[in-house]
């Protein structure tokens, strides 16, 4: 038996794909006397099937080394393209929690979305990425890896499109496959470059290979700089960071899986290929300034949106700047805690918001208030995940940041301030929507609006007790310290820059006048508004460029090439008119005409073969 669950392990994302292909004919509408609601039943039951067997396998990976799977997939010229996973308590708790983010997303889709009449298309397209980011999970290969996160950019682009009949949908949806694109395209190129240096792209052998290699320095850094392109696209790292605020486009649902599990597939195979980053300087220097720039300046950018959902996203990109910041500075321990914690509170945020949104028809922050009453459930859990995010003891955040400040003290004590500022801005950030959304006076948009029903509020609750229970789990993995190893000036930083965000916060917006603040300098506000005109930026460089050099080859192939053959074509019909005109119609003449054009062809090969003799 034991054998049988580490054989078949590999095969638990599958269960997401076969949902997926179970669902066709609901999606294509084949069948319609059902209606689509059995599409979304099937890809519930395949990922809980997919849970429980994960389960088993993660309870037998306690006690059991690192397990490898190689499966044969393509062989051609000489080269083997195989398929290789490794099971191991981290990759599988890794996959474990794919599994059941995606499990609650998905009942609480069944209730956010019963009356679209793409519900099908919806709950397939959601088992396509479970499948792919699961396998992410276990993968043992750069190509796989790389593979499957293609098959993550083209589920974003296909959720984030969903609605397509809206513009603004069809513009989000391409421009978050474009910006990923972007990244994807020089990822490959590191990903080829690194398979003729290293000879393999499985990680074992990638790992061994950056212990004995003696590789230039200039060959390691691009490289290195090659295999974080994709990531930085993936985890909407700044300049890559845009599409993740017009994602937000997308239904609710897919915007909980995004925001908690996609945005970390990108930073989960930096940590893979973390040896062969450390190879350079450059490379590791390079993620800090990244994920420091992203960090502070997301931040700041979502204090200043109005936009439920975008307030919250661009936390995400905050965070996973933090993560980078951690791979940068070799300290991996912290980035797969905050990896973890992030996506826990981050999902339970956004299922409060997808409640708020339900109820009310409405995303502006400015027009809700006194939701507290009428919505419970959904204010206690928008506060168990604020809480879980700020660092605030005990929950996940605060181990994930006491990690952080054990790591990084050292080495690089700036970063300590960085995390600082960013848990006490996202703090504030959290307490203004709190204040703006939950308390205060009843607006119009909310005074009728109601706690929400049962598909929605149970996986809901369920995220809550999981939250507060996140501590249990990372105890569980044996990543938590004893509370004696916990130093004071750890716990009073964490603790005081989220209590002194929530101050701030509770004093600025904790009122019932409902007048928007606004800050004493309008440029500023505007620059955060527009998220520091990047967008602007690229529509002058960018965007102008990619039309000039349109436009330009748009002359090129309308005066150049078509002139070529339009050319052709004159002479073509001139010497054929010519010779219409100058014709007899005697076959003596005809014959006399290819005999001389034959001598003249036949005297100029003769002529340069005597030169040559």
């Amino acid at each position: 038996m034991e054998q049988i669950l580490l054989d078949t392990g590999w095969l638990i994302p599958g269960y997401g794909f076969v949902g997926a292909l179970l669902s066709m004919p609901w999606m294509t509408r084949l069948v319609r006397r059902t209606g689509p609601r059995p599409a979304a039943y099937i890809n519930i039951l395949m990922t809980t099937i997919a849970f429980i067997h994960g389960t088993i396998l993660l309870q037998l990976m306690w006690s059991h080394q690192p397990y490898h799977i190689v499966v044969k997939w393509w062989t051609v010229a000489g080269l083997d393209f195989d398929l290789t996973f490794e099971l191991s308590a981290l990759n599988v708790g890794a996959m474990e929690s794919v599994t059941i983010l995606s499990l609650l997303a998905q009942v609480f889709a069944l209730g956010y979305m019963e009356k679209d009449w793409a519900l099908a298309r919806f709950f397939a397209l959601v088992g396509f990425f479970e499948g792919a980011m699961s396998a992410v999970a276990i993968s043992n290969s750069l190509l796989v890896s790389y593979g499957l996160l293609e098959l993550l950019t083209l589920s974003t682009y296909l959720l984030v499109g969903f609605w397509y009949a809206q513009p603004l949908v069809v513009k989000a949806a391409r421009d978050a496959f474009l910006t990923k694109r972007a990244g994807d395209i020089i990822l490959f190129a590191g990903v080829i470059a690194l398979s003729s240096i290293a000879g393999s792209l499985d990680f074992d052998d990638l790992y061994a290979w950056c212990e004995t290699t003696d590789i230039s320095p200039t060959t390691a850094t691009l490289i290195g700089l090659a295999l974080i392109a994709g990531p930085i696209g993936k985890c909407a790292q700044f300049p890559l960071h845009l599409w993740l605020d017009e994602a937000m486009e997308g239904p609710n649902p897919a915007s909980i899986l995004r925001n908690s599990v996609v945005v970390t597939g990108g930073a989960y195979i930096l940590i893979e290929v973390h040896p062969i980053l450390y190879l350079s300087p450059v490379v590791t220097n390079t993620l800090m300034v990244i994920g420091t720039v992203t960090a502070i300046g997301a931040t700041l950018v979502s204090i200043a949106q109005i936009d439920i959902k975008r307030t919250i996203s661009y936390s995400t990109s905050a965070y996973l700047g933090l993560v980078f910041i951690a791979i940068g500075a070799k300290w991996i321990s912290f980035g797969l805690l905050l990896l973890f914690a992030h996506a826990l509170a981050k999902a339970l945020l956004f299922m409060s918001v997808g409640c708020i949104i339900l109820t009310t028809n409405n995303q502006d922050v400015s027009e809700f208030g006194g939701l507290a009453k009428s919505m419970p459930a959904t204010t206690i859990a928008y506060i168990v995940g604020t809480l879980a995010m700020t660092g605030v003891f005990p929950l996940g955040g605060f181990w994930a940041f006491r990690e952080g400040f054990e790591a990084l003290w050292q080495d690089y004590p700036w970063a300590i301030g960085v995390i600082t500022i960013v848990n006490g801005l996202t703090a504030f950030n959290l307490a203004r929507v709190f204040g703006l959304v939950f308390l205060g006076k009843t607006q119009p948009k909310t005074r009728r609006a109601p706690e929400v029903p049962w598909p929605l509020a149970v996986p809901m609750v369920f995220l809550t007790v999981l939250t507060l229970l996140a501590p249990a789990v990372m105890w569980r993995f044996s990543v938590l310290p004893d509370l004696t190893d916990i130093s004071l000036f750890q716990f009073s930083t964490i603790s005081l820059s989220s209590l002194l965000g929530f101050l701030v916060g509770g004093l600025v917006y904790f009122r019932a006048d409902r007048t928007p603040v606004k800050l004493a300098l309008p440029w500023l506000q505007e620059l955060l508004t527009y998220d520091f005109y990047v967008e602007k930026i690229y529509d002058k460089t960018v965007v102008w460029s990619v039309y000039q050099l349109s436009q330009l080859t748009a002359w090129i192939d309308r005066y150049v090439v078509d002139g070529l053959v339009n050319l052709v074509g004159f002479a073509t019909i001139f010497s054929s008119e010519g010779l219409k005109y100058g014709s007899s119609g005697q076959t003596q003449s005809y014959v006399l005409t290819i005999a001389i054009a034959i001598g003249v062809l036949g005297t100029m090969v003769a002529w340069l073969f005597l030169i040559r003799l």
